[in-house]
């Protein structure tokens, strides 16, 4: 079971990238100063600091939501994922790294669910024995496992599926974002706002209509010949699809 412990705790690690991620935007902004707030206008009056603070505090308040894109860690790299979780415990979705295959989860509640395919088992097996790495295959691979969210290894899983927990650092952020245009993201009127921390430059959309939700963060590492990586916020307050898996589910609990 060595190989599937140490995957749960990369799905762990995606979800928390992705939050972190969004969390330093409003959390290190390095420009000095506010820039002048509109007169006209959405959010009249308030500088790209202020609306950035309002969206964050929109944010962390919402009851669910959902996440989707790509972040990149220095350990880990490109971590995928699309992710729906409200603050009761429920999650659902799917996460991947360095486009080696995907994990899907579904926590409803007390039981984590999880399924990985067969390019991501190889990819994150990569050094152990070939005869390990295809048990751990022949096992897991596209097959529906589940284990208590209160084991040892899941109960992490659980507590990062809660979203109170997952925007805890959000509380009490401060911004230097900077007013830019209005756009629209999914079809929703937004405003862009800009900051920047040394080489990474942050673009983050806010909706201006009901209320000031965080809709999308681009960030941009590297200045000008950098890659954007995108991460897109939306479903809020919709209910979470955490239905458990039918058929055959393999109870991990009993191995």
């Amino acid at each position: 079971m060595r190989h599937h412990l140490r995957l749960r705790r990369t799905a762990i690690a995606a979800v928390c990238l992705a939050t972190a991620a969004t969390a330093g935007l409003t959390a290190c902004g390095s420009e000095n100063g506010k820039d002048a707030a509109a007169e006209k206008g959405p959010f009249a009056g308030m500088s790209g600091g202020e609306i950035a603070e309002k969206a964050v505090d929109a944010t962390s308040d919402a009851s669910s939501l959902s996440i989707e894109g790509e972040v990149t860690d220095e350990a880990s790299g490109l971590i995928a994922l699309d992710m729906a979780m409200d603050t009761k415990g429920k999650c659902a979705g799917t996460m991947g790294m360095n486009k080696e295959g995907s994990i899907e989860l579904i926590v409803p509640g007390k039981t984590v669910y999880m399924k990985y395919d067969e390019e991501f088992l190889r990819a994150q097996s990569k050094g152990e024995p070939k005869a390990d790495v295809q048990a751990a295959v022949d096992m897991l691979a596209g097959r529906w496992a589940k284990t208590k969210a209160t084991s040892a290894d899941a109960k992490d899983i659980a507590g990062f599926c809660d979203l109170d927990v997952l925007l805890a650092d959000f509380k009490g952020t401060r911004s230097a974002a900077r007013r830019g245009g209005t756009t629209t993201v999914d079809g929703t009127p937004a405003i862009k706002l800009t900051e920047s921390d040394g080489k990474t430059e942050y673009t983050l959309y806010v909706a201006t209509k009901g209320k000031p939700y965080l809709l999308k963060v681009d960030t941009k590492k590297g200045g000008d010949g950098g890659k954007t990586e995108s991460l897109t916020f939306g479903d809020y307050e919709k209910p979470v699809k955490a239905t458990p898996p039918t058929g055959d589910v393999l109870d991990l609990d009993k191995l």
